[in-house]
């Protein structure tokens, strides 16, 4: 019976090893959630330098909008790294989470990529427009088609309220059609010759599309820059924890912005 006892004391004690050392392993592992291009290659830059300060970073790759923040408020990922906080203000209000920015890293120019279309001149009447569907970047796909003179908006129109396709005031003629945002590459190259699309940065780099051959694109050192820059995202509240303030000092480094500028050729900015 003693030696039955004795036993269990030391399963006891040794479970209770394992898990003090799993929840201190855990407390320095960074859990991120991101986009595959240009979120987790840029991610991959730091994992050096966070794991000099005494951390390791796991990146877990997501091909959609709304995973990444889930994650975060379900506390599956320590952070993520996809978004600007116009789209994240618009999630915030449509799902009641408290996701906040831990501080901003990049910025994607929005370009117009056409499909037999060399100049936005030169568009038939008629055409078809694909735009991104999700709130915050509808609105800002359809800024620039009005920057291009394609299309008007109503003159209060902001990124703040935001605007929809059905806000339009004169489409120009042109059939605008929202698309899933990750769909809108595809859609653009098995559509009708003559189409064009407005297409976010890192969808835009992921199919191989470069922002120097875009008909149009935003201006990055406009307001847009700011407005927006890609963030580090956290539940609210662990914006100033020791692990998060390593994870967002590690991207906003010199280091991130010359990668940055050597890889994307434009396509995306670091902020600086």
């Amino acid at each position: 019976m003693k030696r039955i006892l004795s036993l269990a004391l030391i399963l006891v004690l040794a479970l209770g090893i394992l898990c003090a050392c799993g929840g201190e392993k855990n407390e320095n592992v960074i859990k991120v959630g991101a986009s595959s291009t240009p979120h987790a290659e840029i991610l991959e830059v730091v994992k050096d330098d966070l794991r000099a300060a005494g951390y390791t970073l796991d990146i877990v790759v997501y091909d959609d909008y709304i995973l990444p923040n889930k994650g975060v408020t379900d506390g599956e990922l320590d952070a993520n790294y996809f978004q600007h906080t116009p789209y994240l203000n618009s999630y915030n209000a449509d799902n009641k989470t408290e996701i906040v920015s831990a501080g901003l890293v990049h910025y994607e120019p929005f370009g117009v990529y056409g499909n037999g279309v060399t100049d936005l001149k030169a568009l038939a009447a008629g055409a078809t427009i694909l735009i991104p569907a999700d709130d915050s970047n509808e609105t800002r796909a359809l800024f620039l088609l009005q920057q291009e003179g394609l299309i008007t908006l109503p003159a209060d129109a902001s990124a703040e309220i935001g605007v929809s396709h059905l806000d339009i005031v004169d489409n120009g003629g042109y059939n605008i059609v929202p698309v899933e945002a990750q769909m809108v590459p595809a859609q653009l190259k098995n559509s009708d010759e003559g189409t064009i699309a407005v297409i976010n940065g890192n969808y835009a780099i992921g199919a191989g599309l470069k922002i120097a051959d875009a008909l149009a694109s935003e201006d990055a050192s406009g307001v847009a820059a700011q407005t927006y820059a890609n963030i580090v995202a956290v539940q609210k509240g662990n914006e100033n924890s020791a692990k998060i303030k390593a994870l967002v000092e590690a991207l906003q480094s010199e280091k991130v912005a010359a990668y940055i500028a050597d890889t994307y050729a434009g396509a995306v900015v670091a902020i600086k």
